[in-house]
């Protein structure tokens, strides 16, 4: 009875044991599967081969805590975990048969509290490396090692971690000329293909010139993007451009607030003039206050969507502060080419249909064809050094797409500086010639000529600048554009205070003849 009693449980075992081979040598063969499509660039159903190789391994019976499995080009591994999970740490140094190139990553002890609300018979966390980069193409850009590391809990999505996770690759190549930015696999992001690589809820690091640190509240297919970045920023000067455009943004900020109050105080005095400055400013503040939450909203755990709002209002900030620019110039040139005998009916409502309305079309068309052109971008810093220390990308709320930044930020920026150019060229000369024959006195020309310097010099021709970001004008045109512009506000400021004091001194000097008249009678 014994005898039988043991050949029983043997044969059970063996049972058993055989079904745990069979469900992972069904992982192993759909992982060959994957191979093969990516040998013969068979592209059909990639997502669905891939995330039946995420339900297979989620399923896969195996004995003990951990199972590996592995194929030339791709690694699965699959853990059992409890909800007293106290962190994992990876390393592709314990593995066998990894190239050379190395990665690793960490997950947090937060990772298994959400599922762990409603306990699981089981949870199971899967990582599965891809050495190739076929599975996730991307046709702008390539990835550092093609390398694709990626990671999923068997029981819910994993987002919004406090405490993030960190994956680390580690490369021999030189990054020099190229901007690195971690990114992971957004599903259903992109019309033509089954996603698209996205740095929402990632932060890059790079601890040392050897190391790209990915720091990702999410869990994710994740990988490196490298792009070719001709000017980046020297990462030491970071913090002094950071802390200049703190500073000047918020004396800017302050200033435009005390224009349009006091403008606000004295409106029965106003004029269109003044009220074109004073939308100016408006732009202007608007301009300043979006900039710097612009940073603050690109890191996580804040909301993509969040970013592409805030993104979308400083892109329309700017066109309208520029569009501002542009009228302030035409204002000029009716002022001085028409002789001050203007009348356009509804002028002032006109001008804000085009100051506001335009930038506003413009947005809202890029929002309503791709929205995806807004979002978390991330500034190219490098490390002049050479030490790699403390180097990481700067990310804001900015415009993404390449062709957008080229159109509608440069270009349009530059027609705005090239007619404010040639407006202030024109002006100057008919001044010049009044002046010369004398059909003006010369203090009326001088006043005149610091008119046009504030109303085109410091309102419009800075913005340049932005056009000598290449060779040995880089690190010049860095401090000039960003101390300028930051405090661009504040320039605004000084010129309105001024032309307020020449407007009182004026309307005193018309009172003191009128009474010296009025005595003499």
């Amino acid at each position: 009875m014994d005898c039988w009693g043991t050949f029983f449980l043997c044969l059970c075992f063996m049972t058993s044991q055989s079904e745990t081979v069979e469900t992972s040598q069904e992982s192993l063969l759909w992982m060959e599967k994957l191979e093969v499509m990516a040998r013969s660039h068979n592209s059909t159903s990639l997502a669905d081969l891939i995330r039946g190789l995420e339900c297979k391994l989620l399923n896969a019976s195996f004995r003990g805590s951990n199972l590996t499995l592995q194929t030339p080009t791709i690694q699965s591994l699959i853990f059992k975990l409890g909800c007293n999970f106290a962190g994992l740490s990876l390393s592709s140094a314990t593995m066998k048969r990894v190239p050379q190139v190395s990665h690793a990553m960490q997950f947090p002890a937060e990772l298994t509290q959400d599922a762990c609300r409603d306990p699981p018979r089981e949870l199971r966390l899967i990582c599965i490396y891809f050495f190739t980069d076929y599975f996730f193409q991307n046709t702008n850009s390539s990835l550092l090692n093609n390398y694709v590391l990626g990671a999923q809990l068997g029981h819910g999505h994993v987002s919004n971690l406090s405490e993030p996770i960190n994956i680390s690759f580690w490369h021999n190549q030189s990054l020099e000329g190229y901007t690195v930015t971690c990114v992971f696999w957004k599903e259903g992001a992109s019309e033509h293909y089954w996603g698209l690589w996205s740095p929402e809820g990632c932060r890059t690091e790079k601890p040392s010139p050897s190391q790209v640190l990915c720091r990702c509240n999410h869990l994710s297919y994740f990988a490196v993007l490298m792009q070719l970045s001709p000017a980046p920023v020297p990462g030491e000067l970071l913090a002094p451009l950071t802390y200049i455009s703190l500073v000047g943004c918020s004396i800017s900020v302050t200033a435009s607030l005390l224009s349009i109050l006091l403008h606000c105080q004295a409106r029965k005095q106003g004029d269109s003039i003044t009220r074109i400055h004073m939308n100016l400013h408006a732009s202007v503040l608007l301009l300043n206050v979006a900039f710097l939450l612009s940073p603050a909203l690109a890191m996580p755990p804040v909301s993509g969507a969040a970013c592409t709002a805030l993104a979308a209002i400083l892109h329309f900030a700017l066109l309208s502060c520029l569009t501002w620019m542009a009228i302030e110039g035409f204002n000029l040139y009716l002022l001085l080419g028409r002789v001050y005998n203007i009348y356009i009916r509804r002028y002032l409502l006109k001008l804000c249909a085009v100051g506001w309305g335009v930038p506003a079309l413009l947005v809202l068309f890029l929002l309503a064809v791709k929205n995806s052109v807004y979002g978390p971008h991330a500034i190219p810093l490098s490390d002049s050094q050479g030490n790699g220390t403390g180097f990481q990308n700067m990310s804001i709320c900015w415009v993404r797409n390449p062709w957008v930044h080229n159109i509608l930020v440069m270009g349009y920026g530059g027609l705005t500086s090239l007619f404010n150019l040639v407006v202030l060229v024109w002006a100057l000369r008919v001044l010049h010639r009044l002046r010369a024959q004398d059909k003006v006195p010369n203090t009326r020309a001088c006043r005149d000529i610091f008119t046009v310097l504030g109303l085109t010099v410091l309102l419009g021709t800075t913005w340049a600048l932005a056009f000598f970001s290449f060779g040995v004008f880089l690190l010049p045109q860095l401090f000039l554009f960003t101390t300028f512009n930051s405090l661009y506000g504040f320039f605004l400021f000084l010129w309105f205070c001024s032309q307020r004091c020449r407007s009182e001194a004026e309307v005193e000097a018309e009172m003191e003849a009128f009474s010296s008249s009025q005595t003499m009678q």
